[in-house]
């Protein structure tokens, strides 16, 4: 049985206590709301299916860890591939790659369940091959990576986006295309982090009165070793300091490379 407090929490910001009734009332209140929400995400996604498509060359070369192989080559037979365009930074060490584009890569290291759809799934970045495979094999990441250095739109371009591409035979298309924070489906942390009280703890967020001042987005997303939010030449995205066999700290040189 739950009761209704009269004496308010020592956390700053946090919301009112109340009993079971109260708060199912004001949840009930807000699922009409949520369901709204989620008719209209089905429209768009209907929406999305009856965009007009653009063909493009699908023997434009990429390059990964077997050299150049055209476009065409990253379906793996299938007949759709989402990709996604991961920020590069040249010279950049390790733990100074894009913030936000780590942690999208992170969150799909395994396609097995797009495949199972038929689709494919690849990782572009406009790196040079030889920074992009140490990079790769630093993070720990398991699904395809391609650099794209050189090559146009829409293979190629601006980075940050996912992208999705249609195949009949040899022909390949041009499908759809997010811009901004159109990413964030595949972070799921980040919609689990807007299901907490916190939220994701950034600045531009609409907090209740009392909540701890908001930090930059990605904020938390370098760390030391013991797990302290930073960036230094001894932080690293925050996934890899648990990854089997990742480097020790002592063991990266100035610029985060192995050695």
């Amino acid at each position: 049985m739950t009761t209704t407090s009269s004496n308010p929490t020592t956390l700053p910001g946090a919301p009112p206590v109340v009993d079971l009734a109260t708060w199912q009332a004001a949840r009930d209140e807000l699922l009409v709301r949520e369901k709204a929400h989620t008719r209209e995400g089905d429209a768009l996604a209907a929406a999305r299916r009856r965009l007009p498509m653009v063909e493009l060359d699908g023997t434009v070369e990429v390059v990964g860890p077997d050299g150049p192989v055209p476009f065409l080559d990253l379906f793996q037979g299938r007949d759709e591939l989402v990709v996604y365009k991961h920020m590069w930074f040249d010279g950049a060490p390790h733990q100074g790659q894009c913030e936000g584009c780590t942690t999208t890569a992170w969150h799909l290291k395994d396609a097995v369940y797009l495949n199972a759809r038929g689709v494919s799934f690849a990782v572009l970045t406009t790196g040079p091959w030889d920074e992009v495979a140490p990079y790769v094999e630093f993070m720990g990441y398991t699904q395809p990576w391609y650099s794209v250095r050189g090559v146009e739109e829409p293979v190629g371009g601006n980075m940050g986006f996912i992208t999705c591409f249609l195949r009949d035979g040899d022909r390949v298309f041009l499908t759809y295309s997010t811009t901004g924070r159109g990413n964030e489906p595949v972070n799921g942390s980040m919609s689990l982090l807007d299901m907490t009280p916190h939220g994701r703890g950034e600045t531009w967020e609409d907090k209740p009165e009392g909540r701890p001042e908001g930090r930059p987005a990605c904020w938390s997303w370098r760390s030391d070793a013991d797990g302290n939010a930073t960036w230094g030449p001894a932080s690293r995205p925050v996934p890899q300091w648990t990854r089997p066999g990742a480097t020790p700290v002592e063991s990266l040189g100035r610029n985060g490379h192995h050695h």
